[in-house]
């Protein structure tokens, strides 16, 4: 039986905010320990999985406030076949069940918010195979949708609306993501990072990417986004032609206005200007209208996403 999937957000539709930065607020504001930055370690206990949960209520909350839906990401980011080991899993079959159980706590949530007239859209996240601000060793595009194709597998049969492949820092990457989504009859976002420049990690501009992505795909994806950079960055790359512009629909901006190397260099947490990053997010939405699906990455928390929703209510 075919699992019943929410409607994703539309270029012309309502606009939806996203959760903020989720393994920065765990380990910097509540004192968690993430091994490789991956919160799927959270719902080994029920300590962790209160975590989540509270985590998730902050955002239904402030969704509810403003009046806006909600499209929330899995603790699944960090969750595929290289990092079992590295991250506490061993064996597949473990790693299998953790990935359902993140996706399960966040379909029961989402009932919950249903009751308060709140959408949710639960997005089940996948990382790259690698780092994510550094590419490596990049993989074809064929290598990676073998790579990714087992998590994409796993996620499928949940009741999770959508695959988003966050934080790809490469072209191949992002085509093995979509790929493998298609062939399990998936829906998928792919949310490029880019660096101070505006351009992807390997040099590629964000207009190449999504043209690329597209071909190699036949527009698989539902739409594209940008997350892990800060507004004053990716703006740069936000000037497409009219046919590649309403592929972009969405952003999940930095706090911080360093670049990644600097960024990997910090011991503390930059939170940035919660004002400011919000009044920026709505200044894009304004100037980019197919823009709907906006909130936080990296160093941002429910104030940040609580500035970015007062922002564009005026």
């Amino acid at each position: 039986m075919s699992i019943k999937r929410k409607p994703l957000p539309l270029a012309n539709g309502p606009v939806f905010l996203t959760d903020g930065g989720m393994e920065t607020t765990f380990i910097f504001h509540e004192g968690l320990e993430l091994p490789e930055f991956s919160s799927l370690v959270l719902i080994k206990s029920e300590d962790g999985r209160q975590a989540i949960a509270k985590y998730a209520k902050t955002y239904i909350d402030l969704a509810r406030d403003a009046g806006l839906g909600l499209v929330i990401e899995s603790t699944t980011w960090r969750a595929g076949p290289d990092w079992a080991d590295k991250i506490g899993f061993p064996g597949l079959d473990n790693l299998a069940g953790a990935n359902r159980d993140s996706i399960a706590l966040l379909d029961e949530m989402r009932r919950e918010a249903a009751k308060m007239d709140v959408n949710v859209i639960v997005s089940a996240c996948i990382g790259p195979r690698g780092d994510g601000y550094d590419p490596g060793r990049i993989m074809t595009g064929e290598e990676a949708a073998l790579y990714h194709d087992w998590q994409v597998r796993v996620l499928a049969e949940t009741n999770a609306d959508v695959i988003t492949g966050l934080t790809m820092t490469n072209v191949p990457e992002a085509i093995g993501i979509a790929t493998a989504a298609k062939l399990h009859d998936m829906p998928c976002v792919i949310s490029f990072t880019l660096e101070t420049d505006g351009r992807l990690p390997t040099g590629d501009s964000l207009e190449g990417a999504i043209v690329a992505v597209d071909a190699a795909t036949g527009d698989a994806p539902a739409y594209y986004m940008i997350n892990c950079a800060h507004p004053t960055h990716l703006i740069k790359s936000l000037d497409l032609p009219a046919d590649i512009r309403e592929r972009l629909r969405g952003i999940r901006a930095n706090a911080s206005k360093c670049s990644h190397a600097e960024l990997d260099e910090m011991e503390e947490l930059d939170v940035g200007n919660p004002h400011e990053l919000g009044r920026e997010m709505a200044d894009i939405h304004a100037a980019h209208p197919h823009i709907r699906v906006l909130g936080g990455c990296c160093g941002t928390d429910d104030r940040h996403v609580r500035e970015i929703a007062k922002a564009l209510m005026f």
